[in-house]
């Protein structure tokens, strides 16, 4: 019955995302900023939930309670405290920053906004390829957690692949549909639905285990406190800057930054996003550890939020939350496709393939993106190759290498072409032989290495990129073609 309640409710969640999309659809511009960029005339809370949903759904239900039960919740400082302030912070400092550029030049895409100031192609295409790398593996995993959820939901009446292809089919087709407006209605639906049911699951067990021995019982005693020690200061830090860096060049949260309607709402936003971050993360992080102290089990590869919902709420209820949690899956994958697309059509295909490329012709190549981008990670999803894992693992990282060398050309007039192709390029060469290359030292000190006295390649990686970004520009002429008027004379508020 329970798996029965489960596909029904994932069932509904579909058919009032598909009919949000159609009004969606009803009311776009045939415009690719209409299409990728809702018009950008977002509002607040639009804005602040469909950016929460996008970034938090999965990792949520399925990640973070599970490494709560394992090592404790410390991970709450790291992504409840530590990333919720940094990405707040970086929301103002360069988000703020993108949304007046946008405003003033029509930007859609972070390649396009940086070409544009540097006059090159080069460097569009570069910043587009290298996000369009991270993020493909990214939608795939999403592919795979979904197949993998569904086939588990109904006890292998629906094979992996099955699964996996729906969820692909239907994601298609709502996007092609929707666009960013329709994403974000059903982004911030999904949201509100998201927070409320943790909240709900998390008073629901707290009064059980008061009425039955006390909520402090359940806190393991190596958790009290925040944690057992399984984590070094070095590499909580790491974790922090690297996730909040990365998740601010992730294509999906970056076009973010372009859609707000005022600036009045871009401020609200950043600074209600820690609260609202704080607020998911505390009581889903602190199920995980009290499913540790209450004894329950882990079974390999499962969730262990499900089985404590299995435990001491309804069948009914823990269905709710398991099907809200695949359906936030799907709504993370939807905001990547959407943009995965975007990067592709402006910064690949209209500028090396066909600059004369009218509003209709790309908004129509725009769909036709979709549907490629979301077939090819399906089928990677079958293969379930582990070198494609193992780049979605490390994503965050290689996003986090773009976001010095964009702050740099965003505050300082100074910056050149070559110092940026430098800055990018090299941060990223680094990184990537850090994940697939060997370890290599030189005079007995790591040059290529798993970890650097305790702080992670990924934040090493962001310096290198900063160093060679400055660096490099302060010994290179601007080339005639750049203008920096573009970033720091046409721009103002409202």
């Amino acid at each position: 019955m329970s798996a029965l309640l489960e596909v029904s409710i994932v069932a509904a969640y579909m058919l009032v995302a598909l009919a949000v999309g159609v009004v969606a659809y009803r009311v776009t511009d045939q415009t690719a900023e209409d299409y990728y960029l809702a018009g950008r005339g977002l509002g607040t809370g639009v804005l602040l939930f469909t950016t929460f949903a996008t970034l938090l759904s999965a990792f949520t239900f399925f990640g973070g309670p599970n490494i709560s039960y394992q090592l404790g919740p410390e991970w709450i400082l790291v992504m409840g405290l530590m990333d919720g302030v940094l990405f707040g912070l970086l929301w103002y400092l360069l988000g703020y920053r993108q949304w007046l550029l946008g405003r003033a030049h029509g930007y859609v895409t972070l390649g396009e906004m940086l070409g544009d100031r540097f006059g090159s192609q080069t460097l569009r295409g570069l910043v587009a390829a290298v996000s369009i790398f991270w993020l493909f593996p990214y939608v795939m995993l999403q592919q795979v957690g979904a197949g993998t959820a569904l086939e588990g939901l109904t006890n292998g009446a629906v094979p992996y692949w099955a699964g996996a292809g729906f969820i692909t089919l239907f994601m298609i087709a709502y996007v092609v549909l929707a666009g960013m407006r329709g994403v974000a209605w059903t982004d911030t639906l999904q949201g509100v639905f998201m927070l409320g049911m943790v909240w709900v699951a998390f008073a629901w067990i707290a009064a059980a285990l008061a009425a039955d021995g006390g909520i402090a019982a359940a806190m393991p005693a190596e958790f009290r406190g925040l944690g057992g020690g399984a984590y070094s200061p070095q590499w909580m830090l790491s974790q922090a800057v690297g996730i909040a860096f990365g998740v601010t060049m992730f294509p999906q949260v970056n076009q973010r930054f372009f859609v707000g309607k005022s600036e009045t709402v871009l401020k609200r936003s950043f600074a209600l996003w820690p609260v609202l971050v704080v607020l998911l993360f505390v009581p889903a992080f602190l199920l995980g550890s009290w499913a540790q102290g209450l004894g329950l089990s882990l079974p390999e590869g499962g969730n262990i939020l499900a089985v404590l919902l299995a435990e001491y709420t309804p069948g009914w209820f823990a269905a709710l939350v398991v099907a809200g949690a695949l359906a936030a899956m799907m709504s993370s994958s939807d905001s990547m496709l959407l943009s995965g697309a975007s990067y592709f059509t402006r910064d690949l295909y209209r500028p090396f393939v066909n600059e004369d490329a009218s509003e209709q012709h790309e908004n129509v190549l725009g769909r036709v993106g979709v549907v490629a981008f979301a077939s090819a990670t399906f089928v990677a999803s079958l293969f379930e190759p582990g070198t494609l894992v193992e780049i979605g693992e490390t994503a965050f990282g290689g996003f986090a290498q773009l976001a010095l060398p964009v702050a740099v050309a965003l505050y300082w007039r100074g910056t050149t072409r070559s110092g940026m192709l430098a800055g990018v390029g090299g941060s990223q060469l680094f990184y990537l032989l850090t994940v697939f290359g060997p370890t290599v030292t030189l005079g007995g000190y790591p040059v290529i290495a798993d970890a650097y006295w305790g702080w992670l390649p990924s934040v090493v990686g962001m310096g290198i990129g900063l160093v060679l970004t400055v660096g490099v520009s302060a010994v290179t002429t601007q080339a005639t073609s750049e203008d920096t008027s573009v970033y720091f004379e046409r721009v103002r508020a409202d």
